[in-house]
């Protein structure tokens, strides 16, 4: 199965979800008028997408439909498609220009992070690149277990500590065996207790401080992975993240399980934070690269339609 094909099979929900009803929007209107706008934005509200962001999407369709003068709803897919895309687009590469460079996963638990990590860990090493893992969710229990697992299967060394261990501890660690051993890139885990935001705080804000005591100036990326399902939960998960650390990316997980991808919208409209990855299925390869293009595109793609 193809890049595309995956990324289409896993957004079918959130397709049904989004394009079926943008589509009953557009056949139930003769003619684009002010009262068309206020059922698609009621309706864009309905599919996870947010008020604000609706609204957005909104403001930029009545920009379009003045400058190209639509006047048949069905032009409407069309600009759509191309504005979420506009939307979505940005700086989605992971910039891991320095040896060693860091990604540091956030996320609360249930979300997939463990999972998130060991994947990111197999894509790097097939691409070539050695990879070491950092247990630093000394919070949960079995959680250095589990990536220890992850680290088997992607062929990485793993650097971990007994249950309740400092954290930071962990992560100087991980640096320094990272720096005798020339690893490429360190991958830390973090834990993820949202219901304790004060000693999490202060655990991330110290791990992070630790990262750039030691590899200063190296490439840092800060992953937060959410949960699809969530829908709107995850803008709420994603902005008190936010104000512990400055997140550079999203990671999406559990799409191909659900109805409520257009969070994506949300997140990248609100909190200018770009989606740098998707999860569409549970395979150790399923983890993708977030094309903004090709997501606008599955969304809004059907079967029937030609090209004019």
């Amino acid at each position: 199965m193809g890049f595309f094909d995956k990324i289409k099979e896993g957004l079918q929900k959130t397709k049904e979800n989004i394009t079926q009803k943008v589509e009953l929007v557009i056949n139930s209107f003769t003619k684009i008028d002010e009262e068309f706008f206020e059922e698609l934005e009621e309706i864009l509200i309905s599919c996870d997408i947010g008020a604000t962001t609706s609204e957005d999407l909104c403001n930029k369709l009545r920009e379009e439909v003045k400058k190209h003068g639509f006047t048949d709803p069905k032009d409407i897919k069309r600009a759509l498609k191309s504005i979420i895309a506009e939307m979505l687009g940005g700086d989605n590469e992971l910039k891991l220009e320095t040896k060693p460079s860091v990604i540091l996963v956030l996320g609360v638990n249930g979300v997939g992070k463990t999972t998130t990590i060991g994947k990111l860990a197999n894509k790097f090493t097939q691409a070539g690149k050695k990879v070491l893992l950092a247990a630093a969710d000394t919070f949960r229990a079995a959680a250095a277990e589990q990536l220890t697992i992850w680290a088997e299967r992607a062929n990485s060394p793993i650097v971990k500590q007994p249950e309740g261990s400092d954290p930071a501890a962990v992560v100087f660690d991980a640096i320094s065996s990272a720096k005798a051993k020339g690893m490429d890139i360190v991958i830390c885990d973090t834990a993820g207790r949202l219901h304790n935001k004060k000693n999490l705080m202060g655990e991330l804000e110290k791990i992070n401080r630790i990262i750039d005591r030691e590899l200063t100036n190296a490439s840092k990326e800060i992953l937060l992975v959410l949960d699809a399902s969530t829908g709107q939960n995850g803008l709420n998960q994603a902005e008190e993240f936010q104000k512990i650390l400055d997140l550079t990316g999203i990671v999406l997980t559990k799409l191909d399980g659900t109805a409520h991808g257009g969070i994506v919208l949300s997140i990248k409209n609100k909190l200018g934070i770009p989606v740098k990855y998707i999860g569409v299925g549970e395979g150790i390869d399923d983890l993708q690269k977030f094309n903004a293009e090709e997501f606008a595109e599955a969304l809004f793609d059907s079967d029937d339609e030609t090209e004019e």
